[in-house]
């Protein structure tokens, strides 16, 4: 089994980021069995594909690393790497380029949304993001893909993609039969993370892109600045109530316990059936103390790593070692099966 998944390097990461996606980043690494193996790549090719400040990319790269490290990944376990250090990633994507179909791409939802009505503006590197995404994971021959409903669509394109070229240029072994260039990824359907809201719109996600700093816990924020945040939090007037259809039309409370539970590794219905009854007064602190315990190891380790240049660039350096030597074979074998002659 090898596990492929890649994040943008944003920067400025929040509590939403964490128990969105990191934690099970770090769940999975630990729940691999012997033999298997997880890569986990900084996507700074993919983020050029929007206006970008090549300076905020530089040090979203860096922060992402080493939050990363701080949440848990091991690169003596994993490898972790960014894609701009391993140049197959965008070879593969030039030779898929020409398996590829305009029809497909021109179906992407993802395309529809962040081109939205200036499609005629947009880079052509937004609109070949999939083919990118297909490449990132076809290089490896990956097993198995972590995918949220908002990434199946791509997923499936990366198979479709992988079915052609294989149907179109496999080489024959020596019984005649075809043998395949690129293995064809499954999903992999991690646990159900917590979807975190802003702490002043239950309605809206928790995002770096708020004005309000005050609408998100930021990983880097100290032990007073989590418990500000928290009790300043919107919420309504009511007690909490002992069980989950309590919550409902009650957005910004449903948002409060779901990050307790979501904290705490329990269902919903636990958290109220111990905290049930109690105002607000009484369970934000509780809460505030929860994320403070639960975010200091990784706040330190965060600020240690950020201190130290020569330490991230040798774990990114390593990782993209380790990935451009399980790259290769997989491109050598696309670039001899397309018929291309190199030195």
């Amino acid at each position: 089994m090898r596990i492929v998944s890649g994040i943008q390097p944003t920067g400025n990461l929040h509590l939403g980021n964490y128990l969105g996606a990191i934690r099970n980043w770090v769940r999975m690494q630990d729940e691999l069995a012997e033999g298997s193996e997880a890569l986990f790549f900084l996507a700074d090719l993919h983020a050029i594909s929007m206006p970008h400040d090549p300076e905020a990319l530089r040090r979203g790269t860096l922060e992402m690393a080493a939050a990363l490290v701080a949440c848990g990944i091991d690169p003596a376990r994993s490898v972790l790497f960014n894609q701009a250090q391993v140049p197959q990633h965008a070879e593969l994507q030039w030779l898929l380029n020409g398996t590829a179909r305009m029809g497909w791409l021109n179906r992407m939802t993802q395309w529809k949304d962040k081109a939205g009505k200036n499609r005629e503006g947009a880079s052509v590197a937004l609109f070949a993001y999939p083919v990118l995404q297909a490449a990132d994971v076809l290089l490896y021959q990956t097993t198995h893909v972590p995918v949220g409903e908002d990434q199946k669509q791509h997923l499936e394109l990366a198979r479709d993609i992988a079915q052609k070229f294989n149907n179109d240029f496999a080489p024959k072994d020596e019984n005649g039969e075809e043998a395949p260039v690129f293995t064809l990824p499954e999903p992999y359907i991690p646990p159900v993370a917590a979807r975190i809201m802003s702490l002043r719109d239950g309605t809206a996600k928790m995002s770096k892109s708020d004005p309000s700093d005050m609408s998100r816990i930021n990983l880097t924020d100290d032990p007073d600045e989590v418990m500000k945040k928290v009790k300043k939090a919107k919420t309504d007037p009511e007690p909490l109530p002992s069980e989950r259809e309590g919550l409902d039309g009650r957005a910004e409370a449903l948002n409060l316990v779901t990050i307790y539970a979501a904290l705490a590794d329990e269902p919903v219905d636990a958290v109220l059936a111990t905290h049930g009854g109690q105002g607000f007064g009484a369970f934000k602190p509780a809460l505030g103390e929860l994320l403070v315990e639960t975010l200091r190891p990784i706040s330190s380790r965060f600020a240690e790593l950020m201190q130290d240049r020569e330490a991230l660039d040798a774990i990114l350096a390593r990782g993209a070692a380790k990935a451009r030597e399980r790259a290769v074979p997989t491109l050598d074998a696309a670039y001899t099966a397309l018929g291309l002659v190199r030195g």
